[in-house]
């Protein structure tokens, strides 16, 4: 594929996520939307009338066997993403993954060996890593505007109600707090981080279904740092994310998708705050730090055009050492989370 030709995207499912997606992606140079699958071929029909989308296949299978596509889209229940990715990679086709990457590290490792054994590359999208704020936060922890960094918290939650027959609702397809909601502090934790905890301590609120409501947890650090997250689904929308360094402080929203006003977006989009105190006192001012806005679905698609374009293993192992970690870290909050106790955290490595 040369730089001027774009990477032809095939999306698998056709629910309310992948049609944001899609909304938020048309009319992009570097990524072309050629075809969506559904189950049921009248509903990837529509899908594919509404936007703009050339074919429209009636079965996953179907569009893996497309030759027009390039990579896919993978917007299904969390219990699907391990499968598909896997099916996707044995097609030849590169996999961009929606959040969480999978249920637990065994299939996210079977997942990236997938990849590396059919030579495509796998990114795992939490669509706020894209935003230009996020650049802009790792910035300014790089160049040490907040000294070593000692703790940090994170949260998201929002309102969710039960009996909705929402998937977020069913333990079996990867629902519950920490896995839907969880999995966006605990990626920030991990970005800004750098590496896995090695111990963690969680506490959950349950339905008797299994399924998390909400979540509170301790991550201790080898070296001996700190984080805290909390996530809920029967909370008012909240996301927030504090660093503390040796030498200030940095606080952000981390929204996945932000515009530049209140006001006004077509489609709900705010700001998304980002500040830095230089300075360890209370009577620092904070900093407002102003970044380029969109939609982080978009961001997303460029960003792993990018890679897939140039080829770049190496971003690809990045991210994929922290989707490991971040699979591990999952698995170990749920296990505390049962048991009551410090649960020991598994330290996986990169295999590219």
């Amino acid at each position: 594929m040369t730089t001027h030709t774009p990477l032809r995207l095939g999306i698998l499912g056709c629910a309310n996520i992948a049609k944001q997606f899609a909304r938020d992606v048309a009319g992009e140079p570097s990524v072309h939307i050629v075809a969506a699958a559904s189950r049921q071929a009248d509903k990837a029909q529509a899908f594919a009338a509404q936007f703009g989308i050339a074919r429209a296949h009636d079965s996953y299978e179907a569009l893996l066997a497309d030759a027009q596509v390039d990579a896919v889209y993978i917007p299904l229940p969390n219990h699907l993403h391990a499968e598909w990715a896997i099916r996707a990679a044995e097609a030849g086709k590169h996999v961009l993954c929606e959040k969480p990457l999978t249920l637990g590290l065994q299939s996210a490792q079977a997942m990236f060996d997938a990849a590396r054994r059919h030579g495509v590359m796998l990114l795992e999208a939490y669509p706020y890593y894209f935003q230009p704020q996020t650049g802009d936060m790792l910035a300014l922890l790089h160049t040490g505007a907040i000294g070593e960094v000692r703790t940090v918290q994170a949260s998201f939650g929002f309102t969710l109600a039960p009996g909705t027959g929402n998937i977020r609702w069913q333990a079996d397809m990867g629902g519950g707090a920490l896995l839907d909601a969880g999995s966006y502090p605990l990626s920030l934790i991990r970005l800004v981080m750098g590496q896995a905890p090695t111990r963690v301590l969680a506490d959950a609120r349950w339905t008797d279904t299994g399924v998390d409501v909400g979540m509170t947890a301790l991550l201790r650090y080898a070296d001996g740092r700190q984080a805290s997250l909390s996530c809920a689904m029967d909370a008012a929308n909240h996301r927030r994310a504090t660093m503390a360094g040796s030498q200030g402080t940095i606080e952000t929203e981390y929204l996945n998708h932000t515009a530049a006003t209140a006001h006004g977006h077509p489609f709900g989009y705010l700001p998304s705050q980002l500040r830095v105190r230089r300075g360890t006192a209370n009577t620092v001012p904070f900093e407002e730090v102003t970044s380029a806005t969109g939609s982080g679905f978009l961001f997303a698609a460029q960003a792993f055009a990018r890679v897939v374009r140039a080829g770049d293993h190496a971003a690809i192992a990045r991210t994929a050492q922290a989707s490991l970690d971040i699979a591990a870290t999952l698995e170990a909050l749920q296990a505390s989370a049962r048991s009551g106790q410090w649960v020991q955290v598994q330290q996986p490595q990169f295999n590219g």
